[in-house]
């Protein structure tokens, strides 16, 4: 299977990696038919024209909005567009998990909640074509690996809907932030935005390498032209390789940050099975991790801690969940940052038909593989087996392991 090489020269956007991909031979019904199953054929045209770029040859993409309607679209409204959607589960998961960051991005650098993000704080019309596009392509070419160099930021001022924002916007200095992505400054003298937030999202969720492979052959390649001038040519190349670098044992991965929410309380006046509801309650509503301990609290009462580990942009949320489902009166909350390593959920095909699994990138780019817990105690029910041998079986068939998503 062929790898994937984007080469940021010198930045990125999302209608130069649209025409890069048109150009490597991605045929134009892969990105517009994932528009049309999501009803959106009728707001924009999606025109791919020969361009150049200081006598350099591409594509350019063109994309007219013609959606007049007044409503301002939020990221819940396109959360609920992408839920509904016609699409396959793997797409629809890349085009989620794009849009999610961008939001998050967004609504950080706006002090909103990512839900309330309007429509044009993502981007219009265009941007959705862009990002449905780009992932629909990725998805249609199917590489085993994603690699991209280092792109560049520029400086200066872009017009948004918000006024004059300084180069790198808001939203690229967060979504760089929250990935650790590296970046180069050499065209920190360039006047000029060579990076876009859409762009920047794409990269750091559908690229498994931040580096290119140091050995590789090329098949064939797609340039995309951007629309700004600048004295060296402003394009994107989008390669097909194969890779000869063995990634698993040296290729250095990074870990990634993120902010995380704490929310703890002591309730002394709820029965057991009270409790026990209330923490079933949390985690099924997304909490990342819940635990709670009996104990000794005033007048010699028998309680329990509590404390949840939650995702940032739904404290508000859960906030609410702690007054309305047990009786405490009082919430301690807290903002940390966590380190945790690249996972990614999947299959691995067994003797025993598909097991669900979950890969972790480790820092020295090893991989490690682990079934899911329920999959296991079905396994041992069904075929009268140990959990030793079931992992045995598992780790053995490790090579025949297909993603659902990718590394996050």
């Amino acid at each position: 299977m062929e790898d994937v090489l984007i080469e940021c020269s010198p930045g990125i956007s999302g209608d130069m990696l649209l025409g890069a991909f048109y150009d490597l031979g991605v045929p134009k019904k892969v990105f517009e038919q994932p528009l049309i199953d999501l009803g959106l054929k009728d707001l924009y045209h999606l025109d791919f024209k020969e361009s150049n770029s200081c006598s350099i040859r591409g594509i350019k993409v063109k994309v007219e909005n013609i959606d007049y309607s007044p409503i301002k679209r939020t990221w819940r409204g396109i959360k609920e567009l992408i839920s509904n959607g016609n699409l396959e589960d793997k797409l629809k998961q890349i085009i989620y998990e794009v849009f999610e960051s961008l939001a998050r991005a967004e609504g950080k650098v706006h002090g909103i909640k990512s839900e309330d993000v309007h429509f044009h704080e993502i981007g219009a019309i265009d941007s959705l074509v862009d990002i449905i596009g780009v992932c629909a392509a990725l998805n249609y070419l199917n590489p085993k690996k994603v690699y991209c160099n280092e792109p560049m930021l520029g400086k200066g001022f872009v017009q948004t809907e918000h006024g004059k924002l300084s180069v790198p916007p808001p939203a690229v200095i967060e979504l760089i932030r929250q990935r650790n992505i590296k970046v180069l400054s050499s065209f920190d003298s360039i006047e000029g935005e060579l990076s876009t937030p859409t762009g920047i999202a794409l990269l750091s969720n559908l690229v498994d390498y931040m580096q290119p492979p140091s050995k590789y052959s090329i098949n064939s390649y797609g340039v995309g032209i951007g629309n700004l001038k600048f004295p060296f040519p402003n394009l994107v190349r989008v390669y097909k390789i194969y890779s000869f670098d063995d990634y698993s044992f040296n290729q250095q991965i990074n870990l990634k940050c993120e902010e995380i929410s704490i929310q703890e309380a002591w309730i002394d006046d709820q029965t057991p099975e009270d409790i026990s509801n209330f923490v079933e309650k949390l985690r099924i509503e997304g909490a990342y991790d819940v635990s709670y301990q009996a104990i000794n609290m005033k007048k010699n009462r028998i309680g329990f801690s509590i404390q949840a580990i939650l995702p940032i942009d739904k404290k508000e949320y859960f906030r609410r969940l702690w007054f309305d489902y047990s009786n405490t009166i009082g919430v301690r909350e807290r903002t940390q940052s966590r380190w945790i390593l690249l996972r990614r959920r999947g299959e691995c095909s067994t003797k025993f038909g598909n097991i669900k699994v979950k890969q972790t990138l480790k820092p020295d780019g090893s991989i490690t593989m682990k079934p899911e817990n329920d999959e296991v105690l079905r396994l041992k029910l069904e075929h009268k087996i140990s959990t030793d041998e079931i992992r045995k079986i598992i780790k053995e068939s490790s090579k025949k392991f297909k993603a659902f998503e990718n590394w996050k």
